[in-house]
């Protein structure tokens, strides 16, 4: 079995659910990317859009990762204005990415997903990394058991078990 970690940030805890059932499923570690600017409240909100678009970096917890030791990384961002959130943006050019393969996956309202995840594998590569698989699920409207049902969907479609092997 691969030893496997699974980085996220999540706002409103749509994106955790994603992780989380991925970790469930794939006997995986999990480590949530704190950002420790204000993300709420209407002007926040506003502002948040904004860093989102400029990739404005921010300041997270922790600041970078150890991944000595993992043979797979994770890492799922919210679709922030067709964006990846902040918070991961700064950690990507924070981590040692150089052979490491990732998959990707983001969260989207309706839509902008792949937009997220083609910005993320941009920066992945330029550190090193090899993009092995990529997945989006549509949170809008949806309870947390609904995304958990659609990320075993996703999970069994992709076939994503396999990457675990070996």
């Amino acid at each position: 079995m691969k030893k496997i970690l699974i980085i996220y940030y999540s706002k409103t805890k749509k994106t955790e659910t994603v992780a989380k059932t991925l970790a469930d499923e794939l006997s995986a570690k999990t480590m949530e990317i704190e950002d420790l600017k204000d993300r709420y409240g209407i002007l926040s909100n506003i502002g948040s859009i904004i860093d989102a678009i400029r990739e404005n970096k921010t300041t997270i917890e922790p600041e970078t990762i150890d991944l000595t030791g993992y043979d797979l990384l994770y890492i799922g961002s919210p679709t922030w204005a067709g964006k990846p959130a902040p918070a991961i943006i700064t950690l990507i050019d924070n981590l040692k990415l150089k052979g490491k393969d990732v998959i990707l996956f983001a969260t989207m309202g309706h839509q902008g997903g792949s937009n997220v995840i083609n910005r993320m594998a941009e920066k992945i590569k330029a550190r090193g990394g090899r993009i092995i698989n990529s997945f989006t699920i549509k949170t809008g409207g949806k309870q947390f058991n609904e995304i958990k049902e659609d990320t075993l969907k996703v999970m069994a479609e992709k076939d994503l078990k396999i990457y675990s092997m070996g």
